[in-house]
C-alpha cells in the first residue's frame, strides 16, 4: 500500500431478515402469493450475505456489490423503500464510528452498498504497485471509478432517499471523498509523467491540477461534519506540496528557456510552499513529511545555484511574485461511473452478466398504486359525471309529473274502478324486495358504519388532545425558554388539519343522514300501504263515478297517454344504460394495460424508477372510451325536453277538455298520484342509502389511517418528552451537584495556610516557564526537545459550516486550531456554559492549523 495517501474504510453492518421483510410485505400488499417467490427470497438474502462479506481489497468484490446493488435499484420499481426491515450500518469515517445508524429504508441500503464498493475501489487503488507504470494507471483507474460510483451516489441515489443521509455519507462528505480520489488519480498520472521522463512543463501542468484537487477536498472536508481533521491536514499538505513541485518544475522550465529571473522567483515560491506544507507535520504520516523534506533539500540547492549564477553570470531581475504568471493546468481525471453501476439494472435478465432479475413476475408497487388512481377517476367519471347527471333527469322528471298530478290524474279517469295494472306491478316489486325491511336494514347498517367510523376518529382525537395537554403541562412546569420543542399544534399541524377535514366530513354526512330518516319518516305511512295487500289499496284508493268521455276527453287523454308512455320508454332506456355503464366499469381492466405499459418503461428507461405519474397516458386513452357515454347526456337531456314539453301541451289540453266535469275523481286521483309518489320516493330512499354507506365505507379507511398516524407520531412525540425532560432533570442534577462542589471547595480553600499558596503559586510559575511556546525558548534546546516529542493527536479545529455553497479555496488568513494553555479565556474556571474554544497567541512553528491555499 501506498503511504504517502488515503483510502476509504468500508461501512460494517449485521445481518438482517431482508427476505421475511419482503414476503409480509407481499403477503399484506400484494394479491400474489409469497410463494410463488420461495427462489427469489432465498436469492435475496444470499446477494446480500455475499455483498456484506466484502471486507478486504480484492477485485472479486465489485462484482458481488455491483450485482446486488443492481438488484436493489431493481427492486425500487417494485416495492416502497420502507420495505419493513431497518438496516443497520455503522460509519465509516467520523468521530463516533461504534454506533450503528439504522433506517428502514432501502435507498438507505442501496447507499451503503455504493459506499462500500467506492470505498473497495479506493482501497484497491492504494493496494496496487505505485512503482511501476502499469500500477500506476491501474491505481488511477481504481481512484477514477471511485469518484465516479461516489458521484453516482450524490447525483442519483442521495435525492431519492426521502430521509435524512448519516454525516459519513451527506453530500459535502461525498464532494470531498470524491475530489480526494480524482486528487490521488491525477497523482498516479504526475508520477507516470516523472517516471517517463517527460517535460517539465508537462509535469507542472499536472502537479498543479493535483494541487487543485487537494484543496478541494480540504474545503469541503472542513465544511464537513465527518472528515476527521487529521485528513484535512493531509489534504492541506499534499495540496502545498504539489504546489511546490509545480513551480520547482516551472522553474526548471525557465531555466531551460534562459528565463533566469522567473526561475529564481519560482524557485522561492516552491520553498514557501514547502514550509506551508511542513507546518501539518504534526498531524501527517512520515512518508508524506519525507516527501516534503526530500523535495524542499532539491529545491534549496536549486535555489542557491540559480541565485548564485543569476547574482554573477546573468543579472536578470527577479521577477516579483505578482506579476508570475498562473500556471496552466493539465487535466486526466474525472468521475467515471463503472458501467455495472451506471447501466446495472440492463444487466439484469437471462443470459445476462447479473442473471434474472429477482421478483421479475411480482406486479411493481408503481402499477399497483397506477391501478388504484385509474379505478377512482373512472369510478369518478362514471358515478359522478355521467350516472349522477342521468339520475338527476330522472329526478326531475319526477318532479315535473308531480307537479301536474300525473299519472294520478289520468288513471282516476281512465280506470274508475279497481287499481290500475302499473300499479298493481309497482306494489308486487316492493312486496317483494321487502321495502320495509330493506330500508329500516340499510338505516341500521348505515347507523352502525357512522358510530364506528366516529368512535375511530374520536380515539385519534383524544390522543391529540392527551398529547397536548401533557406537552403545555410539561412547557408550564419547565418554561418555555427550557422547553424548547415546537407546541403540538405546531408540530402536529398535518394531524390538526386532517382531524378537522374528517369533522366537516362526518358533519356532512350526518346532515344527509337527518335528511334521509326525514325523508323516510314522511313517506313511511305510503309505503305501508304499498307493501300491504291488495285489499290494502283498494280500500286506499276511492272509487269514482264513471266519466262521461267526451270526444275532446277522449282525444286529449289518448294524447297525455301517449307521452307518459313515451316518458315511460325514456325511464327504462335510461336505467338500462345506467346499467350498461355500471358493467362497462366494472369489466374495464386496466391492470394487463398497465403490466405491458410498466415492461415497456423497464425496457426503454432501466434506470428511472416507475412512478404512477408515468401512466398518465394511458389513463388518457383509457378514459377517452367514456367520453361518447358523456357526450350522449346532451342528447339525452335535449330528448327529455322535447318530451316534458310536449307532456306539459298534453296535460294542459287535458285539464281544458275537463274543465266543467262535475265527477267524483279527485279522491281518487290525490291516492293514486300519492302512491305513485311513494314509490319514487322509496327508490330515492335506495339510492340514497346505498350512497351513504359507500361514504361511510369509504370513510373507515380513513379514519382508521388518521388514528394510526395519531398513534405513531404520539408516541414519538412522548419519546421525544420523556428524552427532554431527563436531559433537563440531568441538567438541575448537575447544577445542583456543582454548586456543592464549588461550596465545598470555597470552604476548603479558606482553611489552606498561607504557606500551601505561596508554594502553589511558585508551582504554577514554574509550570508555565517550562510550557512555554518553542519560539519563546533557546532555540539549540527547542530542537533538542523535537527530537524526543512524542506525536500528538490533531487538535479538532472550528468548524465556520457555510449556509450553502462550497468554501472558496482561498482564505483571508489561516484558520487557528492550537489549543491555548492555562485557563479559559484569560482567566476563570471552566464551566459547561462556556463551551470548548480553540485559539492562542497565533501559529507557532509546527502548530500551524490550515495555511493560506496556494494556488500555483
Amino acid at each position: 500500500m501506498a503511504s504517502n495517501v488515503l483510502e476509504i474504510p468500508f461501512r460494517r453492518t449485521h445481518t438482517v431478515d431482508l427476505s421475511s421483510a419482503i414476503k409480509q410485505y407481499i403477503s399484506s400488499k400484494y394479491d400474489q402469493s409469497p410463494g410463488m417467490f420461495a427462489d427469489d427470497l432465498r436469492e435475496i438474502d444470499r446477494l446480500r450475505a455475499d455483498a456484506i462479506s466484502v471486507v478486504e481489497p480484492h477485485i472479486s468484490g465489485v462484482r458481488r456489490l455491483s450485482i446486488y446493488a443492481a438488484h436493489l435499484r431493481y427492486l425500487g420499481g417494485k416495492f416502497p423503500i420502507d420495505i419493513g426491515v431497518d438496516f443497520p450500518w455503522y460509519p465509516a469515517i467520523g468521530y463516533d464510528k461504534e454506533k450503528p445508524i439504522l433506517q428502514n429504508n432501502v435507498r438507505y441500503e442501496l447507499a451503503n452498498i455504493l459506499f462500500n464498493l467506492a470505498a473497495l475501489y479506493s482501497q484497491l487503488s492504494t493496494r496496487t504497485n505505485w512503482t511501476t507504470i502499469d500500477g500506476l494507471k491501474a491505481a488511477a483507474e481504481y481512484g477514477i471509478a471511485a469518484a465516479g460510483v461516489l458521484d453516482f451516489m450524490r447525483k442519483e441515489v442521495m435525492p431519492d432517499m426521502r430521509s435524512s443521509p448519516p454525516e459519513d455519507m451527506d453530500d459535502i462528505t461525498l464532494d470531498s471523498l470524491e475530489s480526494m480520489c480524482l486528487a490521488q488519480a491525477q497523482e498516479c498520472f504526475w508520477q507516470i509523467t516523472v517516471k517517463k521522463n517527460m517535460s517539465d512543463g508537462t509535469v507542472a501542468k499536472l502537479a498543479a491540477k493535483v494541487s487543485d484537487y487537494y484543496i478541494m477536498a480540504a474545503d469541503t472536508g472542513r465544511q464537513s461534519r465527518a472528515v476527521s481533521t487529521e485528513w484535512i491536514h493531509h489534504f492541506q499538505a499534499k495540496h502545498h506540496h504539489f504546489a511546490a513541485a509545480a513551480q520547482y518544475r516551472q522553474s526548471r522550465y525557465c531555466l531551460q528557456n534562459k528565463q533566469y529571473g522567473e526561475e529564481i522567483a519560482r524557485l522561492k515560491d516552491s520553498v514557501q510552499c514547502v514550509n506551508e506544507g511542513l507546518q501539518e507535520a504534526r498531524w501527517i504520516s512520515a512518508t508524506v513529511v519525507g516527501d516534503l523534506n526530500g523535495l524542499k533539500t532539491r529545491i534549496q540547492e536549486d535555489l542557491k545555484r540559480a541565485e548564485k549564477d543569476n547574482d554573477v553570470i546573468y543579472l536578470q531581475t527577479v521577477t516579483p511574485k505578482s506579476e508570475l504568471r498562473i500556471l496552466d493546468r493539465t487535466n486526466m481525471v474525472a468521475p467515471k461511473t463503472p458501467p455495472d453501476v451506471a447501466n446495472g439494472i440492463s444487466l439484469l435478465g437471462e443470459g445476462q452478466p447479473f442473471s434474472r432479475p429477482l421478483f421479475e413476475k411480482l406486479v411493481p408497487y408503481a402499477v399497483h398504486q397506477a391501478a388504484s388512481i385509474y379505478e377512482d377517476r373512472r369510478d369518478r367519471l362514471v358515478n359522478q359525471s355521467i350516472i349522477a347527471d342521468l339520475e338527476a333527469m330522472t329526478a326531475k322528471l319526477r318532479e315535473v309529473l308531480q307537479s301536474l298530478d300525473l299519472p294520478g290524474s289520468l288513471q282516476a279517469l281512465e280506470k274508475p274502478l279497481g287499481l290500475p295494472g302499473s300499479l298493481v306491478s309497482k306494489a308486487e316489486e316492493l312486496r317483494q324486495q321487502d321495502a320495509l325491511y330493506r330500508i329500516k336494514r340499510s338505516m341500521e347498517d348505515t347507523t352502525k358504519l357512522q358510530t364506528n367510523d366516529l368512535a375511530i376518529y374520536q380515539e385519534g382525537l383524544a390522543l391529540l388532545e392527551t398529547e397536548k395537554a401533557e406537552d403545555d403541562q410539561s412547557r408550564g412546569k419547565y418554561g418555555t425558554d427550557r422547553w424548547s420543542r415546537p407546541p403540538s399544534t405546531s408540530a402536529l399541524a398535518k394531524l390538526y388539519q386532517s382531524a378537522q377535514e374528517l369533522r366537516t366530513y362526518l358533519n356532512s354526512a350526518a346532515s344527509s343522514d337527518n335528511l334521509v330518516q326525514t325523508k323516510f319518516r314522511e313517506n313511511e305511512h305510503i309505503l305501508k300501504i304499498l307493501t300491504g295487500t291488495d285489499r290494502d289499496l283498494e280500500r286506499f284508493v276511492p272509487s269514482s263515478g264513471q266519466v262521461t268521455m267526451t270526444p275532446a276527453i277522449d282525444q286529449a287523454a289518448s294524447r297525455l297517454r301517449a307521452c307518459l308512455n313515451e316518458l315511460s320508454r325514456l325511464e327504462t332506456r335510461r336505467r338500462n344504460r345506467i346499467s350498461a355503464l355500471k358493467e362497462k366499469a366494472r369489466t374495464d381492466d386496466i391492470g394487463p394495460a398497465l403490466l405491458a405499459e410498466a415492461a415497456r418503461l423497464e425496457r426503454e428507461y432501466p434506470m428511472q424508477k416507475i412512478e404512477p405519474s408515468q401512466f398518465e397516458a394511458l389513463f388518457t386513452r383509457r378514459l377517452a372510451n367514456y367520453e361518447p357515454d358523456r357526450e350522449a347526456l346532451l342528447i339525452e337531456q335535449e330528448d327529455q325536453d322535447q318530451i316534458v314539453a310536449r307532456l306539459r301541451e298534453a296535460n294542459k289540453a287535458f285539464v281544458e277538455a275537463r274543465r266543467g266535469d262535475t265527477s267524483t275523481t279527485r279522491e281518487r286521483q290525490k291516492a293514486l298520484q300519492a302512491l305513485e309518489t311513494g314509490y319514487a320516493k322509496y327508490k330515492e330512499l335506495i339510492s340514497n342509502l346505498d350512497t351513504g354507506r359507500k361514504f361511510y365505507n369509504d370513510l373507515a379507511g380513513h379514519v382508521a389511517r388518521f388514528r394510526e398516524i395519531c398513534k405513531a407520531q404520539v408516541n414519538e412525540r412522548r419519546v421525544e418528552a420523556s428524552h427532554l425532560e431527563a436531559e433537563l432533570a440531568g441538567q438541575d442534577m448537575g447544577r445542583l451537584n456543582l454548586e456543592e462542589t464549588r461550596g465545598k471547595l470555597t470552604a476548603q480553600n479558606q482553611h489552606v495556610p498561607q504557606t500551601r499558596s505561596r508554594h502553589n503559586q511558585q508551582q504554577q510559575q514554574q509550570y508555565y516557564q517550562d510550557h512555554q511556546p518553542p519560539a519563546q525558548q533557546d532555540h539549540g534546546q527547542g530542537q533538542q526537545q523535537a527530537q524526543h516529542h512524542e506525536p500528538i493527536t490533531a487538535p479538532v479545529p472550528t468548524r465556520n459550516i457555510p449556509t450553502s455553497g462550497v468554501m472558496p479555496s482561498t482564505a483571508t488568513g489561516p484558520v487557528p486550531v492550537n489549543v491555548a494553555g492555562g485557563t479559559i479565556g484569560g482567566g476563570g474556571v471552566w464551566t459547561p456554559d462556556i463551551g470548548i474554544r480553540f485559539g492562542g497567541p497565533g501559529n507557532q512553528p509546527g502548530q500551524a492549523g490550515y495555511p493560506v491555499p496556494r494556488r500555483p
